[in-house]
């Protein structure tokens, strides 16, 4: 049974990651450590194990119909690998219940961005037919979003979308695809320092790929027709929950005293 709750967890993370570009760790790494009792050691790099099997399967079809921009991907991606190489390692010497305030606090800021921050301009259906700006911003941004990928197990996606749309003036559906594109790379680069230090159990990871890969491949074909401003604001209200249910396990782990 528990091998099928898992199965659709994936399905479940691999939907929503495809279709917003976040990767699906945001909504994985609290399903596993809240649902299923998985220690945060593991449920992290099982989740950007995830993270990749989703952008492998969502990546080709955002291509063919050319929402991914292939050189702003390319461009970002560097500045991403290089904070999750660095924030792979930062985790090691990171508190559980640290990380676990961090993730609440940070799936907070992504719920209210989500619901508050509107885009009025009229976009542009595809990748061609507009140009990116504020790169410094864009390459900044992206170095923090990998250390956040490496260090919560979220693929940064969460941040780079936001940061393409509101500081680069990439049309949502754009940066979600191309988002989508470079979280895979990212989390690829995140997981190896799990794995080197043998914190990833490909016990967990099996079923739930097989349920990411299965997800995804529905939610990259949702996505072109599902109006986006819908989908952020449903996926906003999941996360406001699953923001207080991490504040408050952190809660519990730093101040103990205070959450009895």
């Amino acid at each position: 049974m528990t091998v099928f709750l898992l199965m659709a967890a994936g399905v479940l993370a691999g939907g929503l990651g495809s279709l917003l570009g976040i990767g699906g760790g945001i909504v994985l790494v609290p399903v596993l450590v809240l649902g299923f009792g998985i220690p945060l050691d593991q449920a992290v790099p099982a989740s950007l194990m995830c993270v990749v099997a989703n952008s492998c399967a969502a990546a080709a079809s955002y291509v063919e119909n050319k929402l991914s921009d292939l050189r702003l991907g390319l461009t970002l991606e560097l500045a991403t690998v290089m904070g999750a190489i660095v924030g792979g390692l930062v985790a090691a010497f990171v508190a559980e219940a640290m990380v676990a305030v961090v993730f609440g606090l940070f799936t907070l800021f992504v719920s209210l961005q989500m619901l508050l921050l509107r885009n009025p301009r009229q976009e542009p259906a595809t990748a061609a037919n507009y140009v990116p700006g504020n790169y410094p911003l864009g390459i900044s941004g992206s170095f923090v979003a990998g250390g956040l990928s490496a260090l919560l197990g979220v693929g940064g996606g969460p941040l780079k979308v936001p940061l393409m749309t509101y500081g680069m003036r990439v049309p949502f559906k754009v940066a979600s695809a191309t988002s989508n594109l470079m979280v895979g790379v990212t989390g690829a680069a995140s997981v190896a320092a799990y794995a080197w230090r043998g914190n990833l159990n490909l016990g967990l990871v099996a079923p739930l790929v097989v349920g990411v890969l299965a997800g995804a491949s529905v939610g990259s074909k949702l996505m072109l027709r599902t109006p986006t401003a819908v989908l952020k604001k449903l996926f906003a209200a999941v996360l406001l929950i699953v923001a207080g249910q991490m504040l408050w396990k952190g809660g519990e782990g730093l101040w103990p005293s205070v959450w009895k």
